[in-house]
């Protein structure tokens, strides 16, 4: 074998050995997946933080009364007959500005308590997530029913606690969820009412002059959306759902 065929083959097994130590393993060699000491490369960090922050839109809607202020918007738009009017662009801004405006307290209180001292470096991580979550506790215990706490701790087989305060949140997530929508239906359910009423008059109206043809949600409509602006529903809709909070 000549001098350049050594050569090549002498620089061909020292590479080998270099390019594998140069790949970025899985996890980091202070122990096995799992253990205390491992700890995920940089690309599978990032692949949790975006799945992370895709989930975040849908755990911040569940935490918060945009839950609620939107579903009894959207019951107003079907009592109202008026179909895609206000639009879905509109009553989702509504309900976000309605829902800061409202959570605004809460927010501070887990900036002062968990942000910002774990920006100080004076809380690790874990520490800043268990003081920001009792602000947030303190939140959901106010809104969450009894029964449908108890609901979710029996079927988790999770003791009884003796504070409110001790109750986890994936147990008061939950509660709060169903909570807020019943308590959504329930005001739904009553805007629903003086609507129905109208709707009824009106189909009465016109069976008994034989007008059959004619839909009756076409004559109705008009007088629900006078009757709703002259009693100034708007306020009455949103001061109520504000108030509720309070």
């Amino acid at each position: 074998m000549s001098r350049v065929s050594m050569l090549a083959v002498a620089l061909a097994s020292a590479k080998a050995p270099l390019g594998a130590a140069a790949a970025p393993p899985l996890f980091s060699a202070a122990g096995p997946p799992g253990s205390a000491g491992a700890t995920l490369s940089m690309p599978m960090q990032v692949v949790v933080l975006l799945t992370l922050l895709t989930l975040l839109p849908a755990a911040v809607v569940s935490v918060t009364p945009f839950l609620r202020i939107t579903v009894v918007l959207h019951f107003l738009r079907q009592a109202l007959g008026t179909q895609s009017t206000p639009s879905n662009q509109v009553l989702l801004g509504l309900a976000l500005f309605l829902t800061i405006l409202i959570m605004q307290p809460v927010g501070l209180q887990i900036y002062e308590k968990a942000w910002a001292p774990m920006e100080r470096n004076q809380l690790t991580l874990a520490q800043a997530f268990e003081e920001g979550s009792q602000p947030l506790k303190a939140f959901l215990v106010r809104f969450a029913r009894e029964k449908d706490i108890r609901l979710f701790l029996e079927i988790s087989r999770t003791p009884v606690p003796r504070t409110p305060a001790d109750v986890e949140l994936k147990i008061l997530i939950p509660a709060y969820i169903l909570s807020e929508l019943k308590a959504g239906f329930q005001i739904g359910a009553v805007l629903f009412l003086p609507f129905l009423v109208i709707d009824l008059l009106v189909a009465s109206v016109v069976l008994s002059v034989g007008m059959i043809q004619l839909p009756p949600v076409m004559i109705s409509a008009p007088f629900k959306i006078l009757l709703f602006v002259l009693v100034d529903g708007w306020n009455l809709t949103v001061g109520s759902l504000m108030k509720s909070f309070y």
